[in-house]
């Protein structure tokens, strides 16, 4: 595909998807999320980690109602159903970890594709919005499940109902993101965050990922039932042959993702 939205740069096992329509603060629309869904597919074949950001201020200020038509034409449903689900799905079927990088305002649809990340690093500028009860509307692309999950049914409920920024400090206070970072440190740190993850143990982290998001489903026998299977599956890789061996040598380990 060729991007004329996003841009996709891998080096050194890290895939970087900038969302690329600064003069709208990369609002999406359905060449945007094509493309999102494209780019996460080919950068988890292309790399071990994925990394999602931003171009300019934002990192995305969520649907381009501007670009749709009239708004009282739009339909959403079959956007939400045949768009955003299978980009949302992309993000959660990607064989690699994704880092959402959030460089600046993350908004509505923006504010939700962020958190489908697996980890979500923020610079201190940034913040996050529910907007969508501003013009009438629930939270989507994932946010209802994602929310309560991540802040609490509480702060979910208050971010949804009241349509405030969310600071990135709150949001790391809170629980939502895994860190807010000073903005002239921010760059150097998600990178150094993909790199550290591009040079690990692949498929433990994938075994982690499933195991984390199952416990929300499973009860209490089920869920050692599921560590129990995926350990076993992490148990046969070269990664803990490796890792094994490394620490018994006290020396780092040497991880090829296999």
């Amino acid at each position: 595909m060729e991007y004329q939205t996003i841009t996709l740069d891998v080096a050194d096992d890290i895939a970087v998807v900038r969302l690329d329509r600064p003069d709208v603060m990369n609002a999406m629309n359905s060449q945007m999320r094509a493309e999102v869904t494209h780019a996460v597919a080919a950068g988890g074949d292309a790399a071990r980690v994925v990394v999602i950001t931003g171009n300019g201020r934002a990192f995305c200020s969520g649907q381009d109602l501007g670009n749709e038509g009239s708004a009282a034409d739009m339909d959403l449903e079959r956007i939400l159903r045949d768009e955003y689900v299978p980009m949302l799905r992309a993000l959660r079927d990607c064989p690699v970890p994704v880092i959402a990088a959030v460089n600046g305002a993350a908004a509505g649809a923006g504010a939700n594709l962020a958190l489908a990340a697996d980890v979500v690093i923020a610079t201190e500028s940034a913040y996050f919005m529910q907007a969508f009860s501003r013009i009438g509307l629930i939270p989507d692309a994932g946010g209802t499940w994602a929310l309560p999950r991540q802040m609490g049914l509480a702060k979910a409920m208050g971010a949804a109902l009241f349509a405030e920024k969310i600071s990135a400090r709150q949001a790391d206070d809170w629980g939502m993101i895994w860190e807010a970072v000073e903005d002239d440190a921010f760059e150097e740190r998600w990178r150094a965050r993909a790199a550290h993850l591009a040079q690990g143990p692949t498929q433990a982290y994938n075994a982690a990922r499933e195991a984390l998001r199952g416990a929300f489903e499973a009860d209490f026998e089920e869920q050692l039932l599921l560590e129990a299977r995926l350990q076993g599956q992490c148990g046969k890789t070269r990664d803990f042959q490796e890792g094994v061996l490394a620490f018994l040598e006290k020396r780092p380990a040497r991880y090829e993702g296999r």
